[in-house]
């Protein structure tokens, strides 16, 4: 059974009842971020119950060691944390005395949070006896702004509703923190220095080993019948510092307590001034106040939900879901700062750890390109060829040579930061999810100036690796690639997976067509690369000779390329044919039974027939649809969204629709049991995908956008907007009818069911 607490609302996530079993669940749901930071919905005020408290910088990490059984060589020395933070929206109150703790009041009623995604702000509020009688309501509204990435902002109403009384607020900052996932229990942060001025607050700390130096800041007032009550510094010690701010109200009168709060960190300011800049910055936000910082919240999501909004007309929960997953990503990364990334799970949680997997390439990089401007993909394409001396090191550990490349499964800084050994050795096949973005990328943008610039030398080092991994078999006189695991990570050290040795091949064909085109027409980076990286004719004949004779398992009996040479060994029972109380088998099973089982934990085979659709016709893709989602369980958040694409591609909206719901509402429905650790963010860009792609049918076919509009039946119409090539196209598809528009100056060419259109300016185009 799904959780269901969460109502259905198109602009909103809302619940309604204070359940304390839920919480933890609902710190992850109602998260918020701005691309800078990020925090779960964790109470202010003192809350004794189960929490999982987290508060996260971008960028800012610690390398927790690894820890394992058994030490095997090559094994990255770390595993990079995405950190908890310093903790800077904590308010404890006091009312007569007593402090108000949800925990521990006799009675809670009128409960309720919402997160509005289309304004950008939590709001919470309820109604409360504690135990010594006194009975407040609570309205709390915060938000971290996009106007100030370094700031956010809380207001928190109180009022007593039967007495009259003293009430006291006690906004603090504390250091003292730690993460729920350490491996050996390490500190990870060392606080240097605690200060306070006037209403004002810091904390100076830096992370151990990895030396990002930050300051935790806050400024509070509070406001009684419009008057500003003072406050003072209440207590300050090694980790935390707090400021005191007392008022006698009367029954029903409000006091409201407004609090700034943020980070300053040396990765944007000299290591000495970030007391200075957090001075400048609440300099800002005070000037301006909470309502118009509130005001520019709500101007600056506007303006993102005119570009990247897609509507649903009925059907709420759908609607609800595509909102989430848009918000949610927008929320983690906006582009602008190339040096970060988008993490598994945001600014959710700190499970998995490290900032960048194979997801962005594969999963997030279309919804970036065709949502923002192309310049944000481009920035998410360099950060690998920054990265590009690091995966070559990666690579070298594992004893490879001559400028092979093996980017890491899992990295902050590019170095390899995965300790477990099916992942970290195996699944290579993430190399060839960063050379089809670059494909991805020209053939959406039209941009070619990257790969001459900076992706032709990451294309060389992959090929490079491609080359050294595979080895001749003189049994099936052709390339092999052993001791492997696909994205279906329910297979581990595996033969010939299909998938593996079909980018190997095809990652090697593309790179020597780039070194041809490079050549040819732009020499002078031609040659810069060719002293960089010694490539001679001689090497690039030998990958040519690999990729030509790569080995591919093929049944005859079933006609489908199999997902490794021992997958007819398996005892092929269906997922229909497993009892219920087996599922979810990663819960159920050992590893050992599920490694010789049949089943799928995401896409494989059909994962290469998502990115190379163009290489099979729609019957081979039927075919093995038909032959491996049967085995598929779908335990990987990654999955439903290319199995909803593919669905809708063969005409099959009615599994298209359960497989894009199930994407959709993954964590608020919760489908994996699991959301608590927090939100799965790099999956939401394929529910995106799901939209646009599947039931859209968007491709890019011969240089020209294409679209293959489907409906499912639950829907009366849906829209979506995508920037191809600098123009703006609104797609809006009806039953009976499809209409685009053209935002731009210049006309476009389309296909619309392989019929030609061409798309003028602020023109409609209507299509039956």
């Amino acid at each position: 059974m799904n959780q269901d607490y969460i109502q259905a609302n198109e602009w909103s996530v809302i619940e309604e009842g204070f359940d304390a079993e839920r919480v933890k669940s609902s710190e992850s749901l109602f998260s918020i971020g701005n691309g800078a930071m990020g925090q779960r919905a964790n109470f202010e005020e003192a809350y004794s119950g189960g929490t999982f408290q987290g508060s996260y910088i971008a960028g800012v990490y610690y390398p927790d060691k690894t820890r394992v059984g058994w030490w095997k060589n090559g094994y990255p020395e770390y595993f990079a944390k995405v950190l908890n933070a310093p903790n800077w929206i904590g308010i404890q109150v006091l009312v007569n005395g007593t402090e108000l703790d949800l925990a521990t009041c006799k009675k809670v009623s009128g409960f309720r949070r919402e997160l509005n995604m289309k304004e950008g702000w939590y709001k919470r509020s309820y109604d409360a006896v504690l135990a010594n009688d006194a009975q407040v309501e609570v309205l709390v509204t915060r938000f971290l702004s996009l106007a100030l990435d370094e700031v956010g902002a809380i207001s928190f109403e109180i009022s007593l509703k039967n007495t009259g009384g003293e009430i006291t607020f006690l906004p603090y900052l504390d250091s003292g923190i730690t993460n729920e996932d350490s491996n050996w229990d390490d500190k990870f942060w060392n606080t240097t220095n605690v200060s306070s001025s006037g209403n004002r607050a810091f904390i100076e700390a830096h992370t151990l080993k990895t030396n990002f130096k930050t300051c935790t800041f806050m400024q509070a007032s509070l406001d009684y019948k419009g008057v500003s009550v003072p406050g003072n510094l209440d207590i300050s010690k090694d980790t935390f510092v707090s400021l005191r701010f007392s008022q006698k109200a009367e029954k029903g009168e409000k006091l409201t307590l407004t609090k700034f709060g943020g980070y300053t960190v040396s990765r944007n300011h000299p290591e000495d001034a970030l007391v200075d800049a957090a001075n400048e910055v609440l300099d800002v936000a005070s000037s301006l106040g909470f309502e118009n910082l509130l005001k520019k919240q709500k101007e600056a999501w506007a303006g993102i939900w005119e570009m990247s909004d897609i509507t649903i007309q009925g059907d709420v929960k759908a609607q609800q879901g595509i909102r989430f997953n848009i918000f949610q990503l927008n929320q983690t990364y906006l582009g602008t700062d190339s040096r970060l990334n988008i993490g598994p799970k945001g600014f959710t949680g700190e499970k998995y750890g490290g900032s960048t997997y194979w997801d962005t390439e594969a999963y997030c990089i279309p919804f970036y390109m065709a949502t923002k401007d192309e310049m944000v993909a481009r920035k998410l394409l360099k950060y690998r060829y920054n990265h590009l001396e690091k995966a070559i090191e990666n690579a070298e550990k594992l004893g490879f040579t001559n400028g092979a490349a093996l980017y890491p499964m899992v990295t902050m800084n590019g170095e390899e930061c995965h300790n477990e050994w099916e992942i970290t050795f195996e699944e290579i096949h993430r190399n060839g999810a960063i050379a089809f973005a670059i494909y991805n990328y020209y053939r959406y943008t039209g941009d070619y100036s990257y790969i001459p610039e900076m992706g032709l030398e990451v294309l060389i080092g992959i090929a490079r690796f491609w080359h050294q991994r595979a080895n001749f078999s003189t049994f099936r006189n052709k390339y092999v690639i052993l001791g492997v695991t696909g994205p279906n990570e329910y297979e581990n050290n595996v033969n010939n997976n299909w998938y593996t040795n079909y980018l190997a091949q095809w990652c090697i064909h593309f790179t020597l067509e780039q070194l041809t085109k490079v050549k040819e027409g732009y020499p002078e980076d031609y040659k810069r690369i060719m002293g960089k990286t010694k490539l001679t004719p001689t090497e690039y004949d030998a990958w040519k000779k690999v990729a030509d004779s790569m080995y591919f398992p093929y049944s005859e009996k079933h006609g489908v390329y199999l997902q490794q040479d021992g997958f007819l060994d398996k005892d092929l029972v269906k997922v229909s044919d497993l009892e219920k109380t087996e599922r979810p088998i990663n819960q159920k099973w050992s590893w050992d039974r599920i490694l010789r089982s049949p089943y799928i934990k995401q896409a494989d085979v059909l994962q290469g027939f998502y990115f190379f659709e163009d290489h099979f016709t729609t019957e081979e893709l039927e075919k093995h649809f038909d032959f491996y989602e049967p085995f598929t369980v779908h335990e990987s958040s990654l999955s439903p969204c290319v199995h909803s694409i593919q669905a809708a591609k063969l005409g099959r909206m009615e599994q298209a629709y359960t497989f894009y719901l199930r994407t959709s509402r993954l964590d608020l429905d919760d489908y994996n049991k699991e959301v608590e650790e927090g939100l799965h963010i790099t999956s939401m860009a394929g529910t995106w995908m799901s939209i646009v792609e599947g039931f859209g049918g968007m491709r890019v076919v011969n240089d020209t956008l294409s679209f293959e509009p489907r409906i499912p039946k639950q829907w009366d119409a849906y829209s979506f907007k995508v920037n191809f090539r600098n123009r703006i196209i609104k797609v809006e598809v009806a039953s009976n009818e499809l209409t685009f528009e053209l935002n731009g100056d210049n006309g476009i060419s389309i296909l619309v069911r392989g019929e030609a259109y061409e798309l003028l300016p602020n023109t409609p185009l209507k299509v039956n």
